[in-house]
């Protein structure tokens, strides 16, 4: 019998939510509203924040407006900027968990390290670094931003100086007047190089594939901005709309590539208005489609890039030496701090390893390196797990909170009929879920993540873009308005224990 299922002082709750960003504070905020207060928060990290408590690497910024990269039952009249840094969103997420009440629910400095579905009392046993827990119902609220990605490269344990992740900044680390390796050009590379190429002695930049960068409208909000949005909180919900719709065109290029010109054209004349050198030039032109790769927004990295004390190296890495970085063209690159910006696992979540659904197969073994779920939420074969922000819920294009938000409506109308009918457990059924992903990949042929001529994070193992939503965002809140019965597999208290026939074979449509 397994450690977990053998324990019996198991803390028991109704719900338990896993993560306290942005995906898990909304839903227990939701909760609450809707008389829903027997849950529980089990978070990580030492505060709140998610990402935001995490990545707190210099230059971090978000690039979502900040009207609308918030909660819409929470406005902030007090942005400093229309896109938000780092500091600004982790005190908002802090605000909104004392406001309402929600510090009460989280337990901090907890991992979870292993949930188990127990099939004869239909709940969910967790063991974490804090002892037992039981739940009827699994909420992930984790997201595909909270596991950094560490390359393998040789030789990379043997480095004597300091090597960290941008998403574990490591700020005991002096950097003035040294010699630093950034290794790669992603969206936290290009906020971070700005703001250290002024006090270190040479960075070098190991680029991989150059990023479509495009001209930054960033700028602080004004006093008469702010005032007219404590006033007339009004004015603010017709900007948040404003952003929204304007936002929702920009799916429109990565949905039809030809429309994807235009942006190119001016990104390109962003890099020739800042960079002079046609060497320099070249090395930093992409050669894939824009969208295809996440699209970055910077006015102060091509500028930077052009410092005397910073030199491109778009040479591959062959390997870290106990002082160097040696390249594959045989150059050795003296360094004494390596900064890895290499991104996430994305596509595969790290939680669906320790995630055991019925028959005791992991999430990890179901999915075979290729995630999928019904409405990006649900999971054949593991019963009253709901996933926030999970397969083909993630955006290219704008913010998404509004994403988790209808995500959030939805999971509150599924515990709404499961309370009204006196269901014990639900989940969907293998055909509602194989259909929602056939409808995906249709959806998803053609576009600039699976068509566009590069490898990003957005394509798992098998190369399926299942990590994206294929179009624009009204429609994935049309599609969750209504909680569909004939759907799902619905269990009644008086049935609990009572075994489902297997079903949680492959997909066919992505076996």
């Amino acid at each position: 019998m397994d450690v977990i299922s053998s324990r019996s002082s198991a803390q028991e709750r109704r719900i338990v939510i896993v993560g306290a960003g942005f995906a898990g504070l909304g839903t227990a905020v939701r909760l609450k509203q809707a008389g829903i207060n027997d849950f529980l928060i089990l978070e990580k990290a030492a505060e709140v924040g998610g990402t935001w408590e995490a990545n707190t690497y210099p230059g971090c910024q978000c690039d979502v407006p900040s009207h609308l990269y918030s909660f819409s039952f929470a406005p902030n009249p007090s942005w400093t900027r229309t896109f938000s840094t780092q500091p600004e969103i982790w005190a908002y997420l802090q605000r909104v968990a004392d406001e309402h009440g929600l510090y009460e629910h989280i337990e901090l400095g907890v991992t979870v390290e292993r949930a188990e579905w127990d099939e004869q009392r239909q709940l969910w046993r967790l063991q974490t670094s804090a002892g037992s827990f039981t739940a009827q119902i699994l909420i992930s609220g984790m997201g595909g931003l909270s596991e950094p990605s560490i390359p393998d490269i040789e030789g990379l344990d043997s480095f004597e100086g300091s090597a960290f992740h941008s998403a574990r900044w490591e700020h005991s680390v002096a950097l003035a007047d040294r010699k630093v390796a950034v290794i790669g050009t992603g969206a936290s590379a290009i906020q971070i190089v700005p703001k250290i190429q002024p006090e270190v002695a040479q960075l070098h930049l190991f680029q991989r594939t150059p990023p479509w960068v495009m001209p930054h409208s960033d700028r602080p909000l004004s006093d008469l901005e702010h005032r007219l949005y404590r006033r007339f909180p009004i004015t603010q919900r017709l900007m948040r709309e404003g952003i929204y719709w304007g936002r929702e065109l920009y799916v429109l290029p990565f949905m039809h590539q030809a429309l994807a010109r235009p942006g190119e054209q001016i990104a390109l004349r962003h890099l020739r208005s800042q960079v002079s050198d046609p060497s320099l030039q070249e090395k930093l032109t992409p050669t894939y489609r824009m969208g295809c790769k996440r699209i970055l927004l910077s006015n102060d990295f091509y500028p930077a890039v052009q410092q005397p004390n910073v030199t491109l190296q778009t040479a591959a890495i062959e390997r870290v030496q106990a002082n160097s970085v040696k390249t594959c063209d045989g150059a050795e690159h003296e360094v004494e701090v390596i900064v890895l910006c290499t991104g996430f696992h994305v596509t595969d979540m790290p939680f669906a390893n320790w995630v055991f659904g019925r028959q005791g197969r992991s999430l990890a073994d179901v999915w075979e390196g290729s995630p999928h779920a019904h409405l990006g939420i649900t999971v054949n074969g593991f019963p009253n797990l709901f996933m926030l922000l999970g397969p083909h819920t993630g955006l290219g294009h704008t913010s998404v909170v509004f994403m988790i938000e209808c995500q959030i409506e939805y999971l509150v109308r599924c515990l709404q009929t499961m309370a009204g009918s006196g269901l014990r457990s639900i989940e969907p059924k293998r055909a509602a879920e194989a259909r929602f992903v056939a409808e995906m990949e249709s959806r998803l042929q053609g576009t600039v993540w699976t068509s566009g001529g590069c490898n990003s994070w957005y394509l798992d193992s098998r190369g399926r873009a299942s990590s994206l939503w294929p179009g624009p965002t009204w429609r994935y809140r049309r599609r969750l308005r209504r909680f569909e019965p004939s759907e799902y597999i619905m269990r009644p208290q008086t049935l609990a224990g009572r075994p489902e026939p297997a079903t949680t074979q492959p997909l066919p449509s992505i076996a």
